[in-house]
């Protein structure tokens, strides 16, 4: 089976070097950037002029890309390339309206269609420790799965089409909501004179121990804000939930305030740095 691989940023590019390691076949790569796709065809990618060249190649198509108006764009561009030999499986994080849209679009061409978002950032994404949340009929899920456990070491499928990335949405809500809480008790703690090392490991001593406050103690320490996931992005996401909870006509106070939080940090043009540092924001004079 041939893979092709569309979006190569900070998250595709290691994913999509994973599948050219380990996968027995060709792998096709296209991106804007230019450098990003000879990048990935010196490690043994087959580098493509542009998507239409990947979707006529590959047996599966796969997109990493930022937004939902980008996903759309590349599987409008794709239709008439797309069969029923084609699986289109989009990893990007977007409104799950858009992503329904797309499965809709591909299947009506004879194509099928998964959603399947990742969770964990770029350390992850280097060492196929992702975890990858599956949206698609069940019949093509034995077909994923393989290539899906090149990327990441937790896979599992939610349900139909959908429901991969409504559950990426949830998680990225939890995780901003659970990060709210660490920047204002730590905050709380420091100014008290509690140092970051003795709260951290206070915290997991007890019922309050969390995946956010381990992986990030040391960057919050020393002060590193290195971007592995940016502000713009998750602020994105909580977009999405936020018409979700809407939607469904349920109010969800912790995600407003995390929606206040990034709005402060969009607003001071803070988008491109990691999402962590909205510890700066919360706790800032």
């Amino acid at each position: 089976m041939k893979i092709g691989f569309i979006g190569l940023g900070i998250m595709g590019e290691s994913m999509c070097e994973n599948i050219i390691k380990k996968h027995d076949d060709k792998v096709y790569v296209s991106d804007l950037n230019r450098a990003q796709v000879e990048k990935l065809a010196a490690l043994g990618g087959i580098a493509c002029e542009d998507n239409i060249e990947v979707a006529k190649n590959a047996d599966m198509i796969i997109t990493m890309v930022p937004k939902s108006e980008h996903v759309k764009s590349v599987y409008t561009s794709l239709l008439p390339y797309i069969d029923s030999t084609k699986i289109c499986v989009d990893m990007s994080t977007i409104d799950p309206s858009v992503s329904l849209e797309c499965a809709a679009m591909i299947k009506e061409k004879g194509g099928q269609f998964a959603d399947c978002p990742v969770v964990k950032s770029k350390p992850a994404a280097i060492n196929a420790t992702l975890g990858i949340l599956v949206g698609c009929d069940e019949e093509i899920y034995p077909v994923l799965e393989p290539v899906m456990k090149y990327m990441g070491c937790n896979v599992i499928r939610m349900g139909g089409n959908g429901m991969g990335i409504t559950m990426k949405i949830c998680h990225n809500t939890l995780v901003a909501e659970i990060q709210n809480g660490v920047n204002e008790t730590l905050g709380l703690a420091r100014k008290l004179g509690i140092s970051i090392d003795d709260f951290a490991t206070a915290v997991s001593y007890g019922g309050a121990q969390n995946f956010y406050l381990d992986s990030q103690k040391e960057n919050l320490k020393n002060e590193n804000w290195t971007t592995a996931f940016s502000l713009e992005n998750e602020n994105k996401d909580l977009g999405i939930a936020h018409r979700l909870s809407e939607q469904e006509n349920f109010p969800m106070p912790g995600l407003e305030n995390c929606i206040n939080v990034y709005k402060r940090g969009m607003d001071k043009g803070m988008g491109k740095q990691d999402f962590r540092t909205t510890y700066k924001i919360v706790n800032e004079k």
